[in-house]
């Protein structure tokens, strides 16, 4: 973990955010020999996103539900027996609680982890997931068509029509008539207007919300579109700066002068 100062947050302009206003506070930290059956019991008993796993005092890894989904039970392992440093994910990226949004959101992009922990004094003091930071404030709802096409290998697969609902730099929301599960990795095409070009992001399936049926006044029931949170990967400089001077243009006037 890089050192820290004691300091509070550091003053700013009331319209930067910083990692301490939007992280979760407080972390779970365990041994890398916990089995992961005891470590999912903690995980769900604290309501954390994620565990942070000490596996000695050099070596840290993060286990959460989906590691717990994809190395354990999808392989058909019986989770009192494999310890949680087999299915932990490294590297730990560590970021300082007096940093700006900005800063979480480029380390985010540039390393593909949705998941920071949050450190003072060089010790962990909260979790900041990429949820938290595509929810955090200069978010703007919108309605653009766009399209996902699956990353699978090293190719492109299915694509699904979509509408973004809400978009910022670090990412959006979208609602899609298909299913798409956490994890996938994919590629969102969409145009800003019709005077720029088209953007095409990579990014990460964050959760999908839970479908409901919508019945109407006559006719079979009608699935609701599914609302899906992604988490941009790899924007490059040029991109994130076009959709942050869109963000801004469109925000509510209300919301700028907040």
């Amino acid at each position: 973990m890089a050192d820290t100062d004691s300091q509070e947050p550091k003053a700013t302009d009331h319209q930067t955010i910083l990692v301490a206003h939007m992280m979760t506070p407080g972390v779970v930290q365990v041994p890398g020999d916990v089995s992961v059956t005891e470590a999912a019991s903690l995980l769900e008993r604290e309501r954390m996103p994620c565990l942070l796993v000490k596996d000695t005092e050099s070596r840290f890894g993060l286990m959460t539900p989906t590691d717990i989904v994809k190395k354990v039970v999808a392989q058909g392992l019986e989770p009192d027996d494999i310890e949680v440093r087999a299915i932990m994910t490294r590297p730990v990226q560590f970021i300082e609680y007096d940093r700006a949004m900005d800063e979480a959101s480029a380390l985010m992009m540039s390393t593909g982890t949705p998941i920071l922990i949050v450190t003072k004094q060089n010790q962990p003091v909260g979790v900041l997931t990429a949820r938290d930071l595509i929810l955090s404030p200069k978010r703007c709802s919108t309605k653009i068509s766009a399209t996902i096409s699956v990353l699978e290998g090293e190719g492109v697969g299915e694509e699904h029509q979509v509408a973004i609902s809400q978009l910022s730099h670090a990412g959006a929301s979208v609602e899609s008539p298909s299913l798409l599960l956490p994890g996938t990795r994919v590629l969102l095409s969409f145009c800003l207007s019709e005077m720029m070009s088209p953007l095409t992001i990579r990014g990460n399936i964050l959760n999908t919300t839970q479908v409901e049926p919508v019945s109407g006044t006559s006719g079979p029931l009608i699935a609701a579109p599914r609302g899906i949170e992604i988490q941009f990967v790899d924007l490059s400089p040029a991109d994130q700066s076009r959709i942050k001077s869109w963000v801004l243009a469109n925000l509510p006037k209300t919301f700028e002068s907040s």
